[in-house]
């Protein structure tokens, strides 16, 4: 019952009820001042039960044991008056307005069925009971009230409890929506900074692939070209060092232009990839004037283009080292077709080096180490492996491998 429901219904009826009924009482009892007093005693013994157990106590209202207390003490009080004069009958409805409104389901139940015992004493007080019929009559009454009343509250209750689960479910319902906004709008921040990150990402990628492709043509042709052109300032047969240089610059300029429209490498173009690996060994050597031992072993199988790129680049980076820093006399080069993967090598018997010191954390790029890490970085982008074997004065060996598609990734 609402907060604005409470004074008319418990507080002001109750009161406006017991003085009506005491004024009928008295215009009847007129002429029977001793009974007449009686009646209004106890007409003011409920007022006062009503006064000091509910009206002046608002903070137990919400209480079940004392408002029990309360109800029952009011039942029969109300019962008294019933036997006594059946006109108090009309007194009952404010019995059923605190039953249901301050007693929890089932003690509810137990007051309305007192309250209509009650009702219905007063509604069967002028039927005989002398006889057995008449008891009958008197039972028959006070059941239907029993039973109607009871049957109302049943009902009653079931529909508090269907509007209860109906609450239950829309809170339930707004709970979850709530949760849902809050998910979304997470998941939109968290969208939005994954978008972020991939682009980052996207930038990183690039620039580092090119940097690998800068790198591996370039750099590489502008260090040949350099070092064909300080040849040439030393040499008598000078022209043979400058068309070199202009033939590094050609294939340089090939290159770039390949870069940027993000082909794939130039020597590919023409062939297989052990066709590219032996042209690039080929020119290699004739500028560097080393011979190398090419070879290649296993049935040629079909990669993509990313693992021949690859493949190629190591072929490439690899032999731009040993012609910078080797000071090799023999080098060999070998492409390996195996069951789940395609392996090059490539060895010389130069100086060596220490490969931690060109391709471990803090690598210095400007000291000759970016080109072994942009080696790194495809081959193991393709799910690849690669090895360095070298140490000062026992030469060099490098072993790139990409997994073939299709066959699985190499154990």
């Amino acid at each position: 019952m609402s907060e604005q429901a409470w004074p008319v219904r418990l507080t002001v009826v109750p009161y406006v009820l017991l003085a009506v009924l005491a004024a009928v009482t008295v215009s009847i009892k007129r002429d029977e001042p001793a009974s007449l007093v009686v009646d209004l005693v106890l007409c003011a013994v409920a007022a006062l039960w009503i006064l000091g157990m509910f009206t002046l106590r608002p903070a137990a209202r919400e209480r079940t044991a004392p408002m029990a207390v309360f109800v029952t003490g009011f039942v029969l009080i109300m019962a008294v008056l019933v036997i006594r004069d059946s006109w108090f009958g009309f007194l009952t409805p404010a019995g059923y307005f605190y039953a249901f409104s301050l007693l929890e389901w089932p003690s509810e139940l137990f007051a309305i069925g007192a309250v209509a015992v009650v009702a219905g004493t007063a509604q069967a007080y002028d039927i005989p009971k002398d006889q057995v019929i008449g008891w009958l009559a008197y039972v028959a009454v006070v059941a239907v009230n029993v039973l109607g009343m009871c049957l109302a509250a049943w009902i009653g209750r079931k529909n508090d409890v269907l509007t209860q689960q109906r609450q239950d479910a829309m809170d339930q319902l707004t709970e979850t929506n709530r949760r849902l906004e809050a998910s979304l709008a997470e998941n939109a921040a968290l969208h939005d900074e994954l978008v972020a990150q991939a682009r980052d990402a996207g930038v990183h990628d690039e620039r580092q692939r090119m940097a690998r492709e800068i790198h591996d043509t370039l750099a590489q042709g502008l260090t040949g070209i350099v070092t064909q052109l300080q040849a040439a300032e030393r040499a008598a047969d000078w022209r043979r060092h400058v068309t070199a240089a202009v033939g590094l610059a050609r294939e340089s300029l090939t290159e770039a232009r390949r870069s940027v429209h993000a082909l794939r490498p130039q020597p590919l173009q023409a062939g297989s990839l052990s066709d590219a690996i032996a042209d690039v060994v080929r020119r290699w050597s004739a500028l560097h004037g080393i011979a190398v031992q090419l070879a290649t072993t296993g049935t040629p199988r079909v990669l993509t283009p990313e693992a021949e790129s690859a493949l190629l680049r190591a072929t490439q980076e690899a032999l731009a080292n040993v012609g910078k820093y080797a000071q090799a006399t023999r080098v060999g080069v070998t492409l390996s077709y195996l069951e789940k993967e395609v392996a090059l090598d490539v060895r010389d018997d130069g100086v060596g080096f220490d490969p931690s010191r060109c391709t471990g954390p803090g690598t210095d790029a400007g000291a000759g180490g970016f080109g072994l890490v942009a080696m790194r970085q495809r081959i193991e982008g393709l799910n690849g492996t690669l090895e360095i074997e070298s140490e000062p004065g026992a030469g060099t060996a490098i072993s790139a491998a990409v997994p073939i598609p299709g066959a699985g990734v190499p154990a």
